[in-house]
C-alpha cells in the first residue's frame, strides 16, 4: 500500500529512520548537512533533495522531534551553498508548529542551537 507520496509506508519509515539517525549523529557533533548530501544517505526509498517530497519527510521528522521536546532537528539541514540555511518550507513548518518565524534568521539559529544542545549533551551523557 502506497502512502500520500506514492512510496510503500514502511519504506517511507525505514527512510524517516535512516535520516533521523544521519541526522542525530551530526547534531551530537554539532554540525550541519547539505539537502543533497542527506538525500545520498536515504537507502529505503529514492528521494531527490529538490524532490517536493523530501519537504514531507523533512517536516514529519521535525513535527515528531519537537513534539518529543528535542527541537526541529532538521534545522541542520541546509543549502549546500548561498545562504547556507534551510529553505522556506523549515520557516512555514516552524511556524505551524507555533515558532515565531518574524525574524527567520533568529528562528532558524535559536532552532539550530537547541538541537546541537539537546543532542550535543545526550551524546555527553551516554
Amino acid at each position: 500500500m502506497l502512502n500520500d507520496y506514492g512510496f510503500a509506508g514502511t519504506d517511507w519509515e525505514t527512510a524517516k529512520q535512516e535520516a533521523k539517525k544521519v541526522l542525530i549523529d551530526i547534531a551530537r557533533r554539532k554540525g550541519r548537512i547539505a539537502y543533497s548530501e542527506l538525500a545520498s544517505q536515504i537507502n529505503a526509498i529514492n528521494i531527490e533533495a529538490h524532490d517536493p517530497r523530501m519537504f514531507h519527510l523533512l517536516g514529519e521528522i521535525s513535527s515528531e522531534e519537537d513534539k518529543a521536546g528535542r527541537g526541529m532537528l532538521t534545522a541542520i539541514v541546509v543549502h549546500k551553498s548561498g545562504d547556507m540555511q534551510p529553505g522556506p518550507g523549515f520557516f512555514e513548518l516552524a511556524k505551524s508548529l507555533g515558532k515565531d518565524t518574524s525574524d527567520q534568521l533568529k528562528c532558524w539559529v535559536d532552532e539550530f542551537n537547541r538541537v546541537h544542545d539537546y543532542w550535543a549533551n545526550k551524546a555527553k551523557n551516554t
